[in-house]
């Protein structure tokens, strides 16, 4: 098994030039769940995409260049979709992929895996499921991102008093490690 530490270099080197992008500044400053960014948020994908892969031993079936660019660029939106359009984003959810993919188009020679796994990430609200298994990866470390970033940040730890302040869920880890 890869050590977290690991996990974040592989991250690293697939994903450098996504990471550096000048673009990568508005992720940092938008809100995607509760207090994360979509900056982090991507970060907290590609990151469990990885551990998945190889929890589940899928390296000899997997292009990790692929799995790991893909979830760094699934939610490539480039809007904080909490004040867009005068806060109309009702469908957001059901667009964003689509606005993902040409955004990475745009910045970033991508192929066909990675564009799929951006623009089918959102499964079934998404009409379209992924083509390659990385698509299938990136969309349920996306949703269990995404739950663990919403829901879980309210629940209590098991164990463990409420800290003063927000209530942090357990997939918080890799944000204290950096």
């Amino acid at each position: 098994m890869l050590s977290d530490e690991r996990m974040d270099q592989i991250i690293h080197h697939y994903g450098k030039d996504i990471l550096a992008h000048a673009h990568m500044d508005i992720e940092r400053r938008s809100m995607q769940h509760g207090d994360v960014t979509t900056y982090d948020h991507s970060l907290r994908v590609a990151r469990l995409s990885v551990k998945i892969a190889d929890r589940l031993r899928l390296w000899n079936h997997v292009n990790l260049r692929a799995l790991v660019r893909a979830a760094l660029l699934h939610d490539y939106f480039l809007y904080d979709w909490h004040d867009y359009d005068n806060g109309a984003h009702r469908l957001h959810g059901f667009r964003h992929p689509y606005t993902a993919e040409a955004n990475a188009r745009a910045d970033f020679q991508i192929d066909d895996i990675v564009a799929n796994s951006i623009r089918t990430h959102m499964f079934p609200l998404t009409p379209v499921p992924p083509k390659y298994l990385e698509g299938v990866i990136v969309n349920i470390a996306d949703t269990l991102s995404a739950v663990c970033e919403t829901v879980g940040a309210r629940l209590p730890r098991r164990g463990h008093a409420p800290a003063a302040g927000k209530r942090r869920c357990r997939c918080r880890r890799a944000d204290r490690r950096r």
